[in-house]
């Protein structure tokens, strides 16, 4: 009785439909992440959805859905199905590759897919030798053995590409394995570390610096251990008002020093210490950066200044102010400054967001480049199990030309004497494309027809 069910229960992990079930499910279930917007804030969700809906979410972790414990239960079954279903067929497929081919009886042989029967006028060993080498040239592998009252010839290709589909389930567990050892819940849970792996974000200002980051579930900050800084944000726009592009130019600090300053834009990332930022968001403060200077290189500053407000510069001599606004949503497009030297009348005047002004003043020509100021949104993620997904996809496109381009075939030739010559009995199989075989096959007969 306990074996029945041991061997029930071996049966259903075992199956290919429990393998097809667990596929379609997990790719309905990746529809839900696909439609529902991934680590957001709560709030978000309830504004969206309601608060019903919300807490159903939050109960089954639907807004960071490929790191709830349902969805890596399903991927864990899935895994332990195919380790059972390979566990319980590969023996058999070894059995198969391992077996003498040549140990076959003469009344089989009739019974293959492909047959065809020839007549040499000359012995057996010479007909023997013919037929080796024939097979041999075009690549077989050709073995005889003596098989009263003749002889027996067996070539084969592709014997190990049997093994082509295991090659693939293998390849899938690599990807589970990278996925899952990638995984934040798996870090926290696992291995009690929330810096093994992790998906968080930081909105860093023009100018400032941070150590840390917080993560996409819960909020909880995470220190990376070397620092960020925000050197400069660049946006351009198309004619409607949309963003075009943005870029992040940022420097490292590992140890309090600078080590690397790189941009790091969208589909162009900065990786560094296994931490990589993505390019994902910005934030326009209503606060805009100056950079001013004499033309004559004599002195130069720069500053932050908000709208309505006076800003001295002592060094050069003169006072300067935004005393209007042109916007678009929050995007400022150009703005309106007063600037003096405490000499005649103040100049007054528009100048584009982030192009240089030159303003002439009694006490010389003056550089002026006023730009909004922007926090940008940077997305960081860390995934020690990213190389084992890459390589199990290599391993998969490795498995699958085994199984779909690669056959098992065998070809069979029976050489008996008879009262003129030799008698020849051809016989062939493939567990694979089989009409390519069944090409193959009769190319070969007919070359030794030819050669006849």
């Amino acid at each position: 009785m306990t074996t029945t069910k041991k061997n029930a229960s071996l049966g259903l992990f075992a199956s290919v439909q429990l393998a097809l079930f667990l596929l379609c499910l997990l790719a309905s279930t990746s529809i839900i992440g696909t439609i529902v917007p991934q680590n957001n804030p709560a709030a978000f969700y309830v504004e969206r959805y309601g608060a019903a809906t919300a807490r159903f979410f939050q109960l089954l972790d639907i807004p960071d859905m490929y790191n709830s414990w349902w969805f890596l239960g399903l991927l864990t079954l899935f895994a332990v199905n195919l380790i059972v279903c390979s566990a319980d067929r590969i023996p058999q497929v070894i059995r198969l590759v391992r077996r003498d081919s040549l140990a076959i009886a003469p009344e089989q042989l009739e019974k293959f897919p492909l047959r065809s029967e020839r007549h040499l006028v000359e012995d057996v060993p010479a007909a023997a030798a013919r037929v080796t080498t024939l097979l041999r040239r075009h690549g077989w592998h050709a073995r005889t053995a003596p098989l009263n009252p003749g002889l027996l010839c067996c070539a084969e290709k592709g014997k190990w590409s049997r093994f082509g589909v295991y090659v693939v389930h293998c390849s899938i567990l690599v990807i589970l394995a990278g996925a899952l050892l990638g995984s934040s819940a798996v870090a926290h849970k696992v291995f009690r570390n929330p810096l093994f792996a992790f998906k968080g974000s930081v909105m860093l200002p023009e100018g400032e610096r941070t150590a840390h980051i917080f993560a996409h579930k819960g909020g909880e900050r995470l220190d990376l251990g070397f620092a960020l800084r925000c050197d400069d944000f660049t946006i351009e726009y198309y004619g409607n008002g949309m963003p075009k592009t943005y870029r992040s130019t940022v420097t490292v600090f590992d140890g309090g020093a600078p080590v690397q300053t790189t941009d790091i834009e969208v589909n162009r990332p900065l990786t560094y210490k296994g931490v990589t930022f993505y390019q994902s968001s910005y934030h326009p403060f209503q606060e805009y950066r100056v950079a001013l200077k004499k033309q004559d290189g004599s002195a130069a500053t720069t500053a932050r200044i908000s709208a309505a407000r006076q800003m001295d510069w002592p060094e050069g001599g003169v006072s300067y102010g935004i005393i209007n606004r042109e916007s678009q949503g929050e995007v400022t497009r150009r703005l309106k400054i007063w600037f003096t030297d405490n000499q005649g009348e103040p100049s007054v005047f528009w100048v584009n967001a982030d192009q240089e002004a030159a303003i002439e003043r009694p006490s010389g020509i003056y550089l002026l480049t006023i730009g909004q100021r922007y926090a940008t949104g940077l997305q960081a993620t860390k995934d020690p199990g990213v190389w084992l997904v890459y390589g199990g996809c290599l391993l998969m496109l490795v498995g699958l030309y085994i199984a779909f381009f690669l056959s098992h075939r065998r070809i069979y030739v029976y050489m008996q004497p008879d009262e003129t010559g030799c008698h020849l009995l051809f016989a062939g199989d493939a567990n694979k494309n089989k009409v390519g075989f069944e090409n193959n096959f009769a190319q070969l007969i007919n070359k030794l027809d030819s050669n006849t």
